[in-house]
């Protein structure tokens, strides 16, 4: 296990097993030299004087093993003492671990802010965590399954363990806060009860929704929704354009959007490039010159997308770019423009 808290006791314990073995050691060499006894008639005398169980000597004690046996009997008490006071430290932590665990966990959820929920972390949830871990998108998943969470659950991924129906537990997860959340349930009446409830609690956060069923599109749309995905449709949609226009999926499969360091798409808010109090056109821009991406859409302040816009097109604010580029042109224009820092 690599909880901090359990090689912190272990340490501890591991320590005062070695503070007993040498104490244990002193005192059989103690009682050999002064006394003259037996290694076993030594030992024996060491461990009736650790435990001071009251029992009656080997042969009668001169001055300096007396004094020896003093000494001995107050150090075994500080050790002995210390001994017994870690392992039942240890115990009772190791009992209420799972506790601590979660309140670590939520307090690193409470100090989120502008973060990601998830909820239900099947196979597009965890699909769904991998790319915004690599993107390094805070976020926080929802699972009620405790054996999945316990499988999964890391300083990298914060889990909340419960029913994203319930309200207490998106409260939990920091929906007030939250700017986007994605509900990626296997059941569509579970996820239009969490897009209705998440919608209640903050009305501004952006909706994604998984949805089995296209009767189910506009019920979600109607709930709240922001986005709505069919994956079957996707994945009908993705298997026939391989037999229709294959080289072209091809080719938008190897744009990669899954890290910093190997993305080949961009999409920039305008108010990132230039100072929108005089607006400029993607001319004035320039970005091919002076980073290699080239613009290939534009979604405007409505959220209406241009493909392959005008130069002269005008950059308004509350819009948004979509570029294209090699992953170190990407880099370039993320460096010259602060962009992710």
């Amino acid at each position: 296990m690599n909880n901090p808290l359990i090689k912190l006791f272990r340490s501890k314990i591991y320590t005062a097993i070695l503070l007993l073995a040498i104490l244990l050691a002193a005192g059989v060499i103690g009682f050999k030299v002064l006394s003259q006894l037996t290694w076993i008639d030594a030992f024996y005398m060491t461990v009736i004087t650790i435990t001071t169980v009251g029992f009656g000597e080997v042969q009668p004690l001169d001055q300096s093993s007396k004094i020896f046996t003093i000494f001995l009997i107050l150090t075994s008490v500080v050790v002995v003492g210390y001994a017994i006071s870690i392992i039942t430290e240890y115990i009772l932590s190791k009992n209420n671990l799972e506790g601590l665990k979660q309140r670590k966990m939520q307090k690193k959820i409470d100090s989120l802010k502008n973060h990601i929920i998830i909820c239900g972390y099947g196979r597009n949830g965890k699909q769904a965590a991998t790319k915004l871990l690599a993107y390094e998108k805070p976020f926080v998943i929802i699972e009620k399954d405790k054996e999945v969470a316990e499988k999964f659950q890391s300083d990298l991924v914060p889990f909340v363990v419960g029913n994203a129906n319930e309200d207490e537990i998106l409260l939990q997860a920091g929906i007030d806060r939250a700017s986007t959340l994605i509900s990626a349930l296997p059941n569509d009446a579970d996820n239009l009860f969490v897009v209705l409830s998440s919608r209640q609690i903050n009305k501004n956060m952006n909706i994604i929704s998984r949805a089995s069923q296209e009767t189910s599109y506009k019920k979600l749309k109607l709930a709240g929704a922001n986005n709505v995905i069919l994956p079957d449709k996707i994945g009908g949609d993705h298997m026939a354009s391989l037999v229709v226009v294959p080289g072209l999926l091809e080719f938008i499969d190897n744009l990669s959007i899954v890290g910093k360091s190997n993305i080949n798409i961009e999409e920039i808010s305008v108010e990132q490039l230039y100072d929108t109090s005089e607006i400029k056109t993607i001319r004035d821009l320039d970005l091919r010159k002076k980073t290699g991406c080239s613009i290939i859409g534009y979604k405007d302040a409505n959220g209406e997308y241009l493909i392959n816009p005008e130069a002269e097109l005008k950059l308004v604010p509350n819009s948004k770019i979509i570029v294209l580029g090699r992953p170190e042109q990407i880099h370039t224009l993320n460096s010259v423009y602060n962009i992710h820092q």
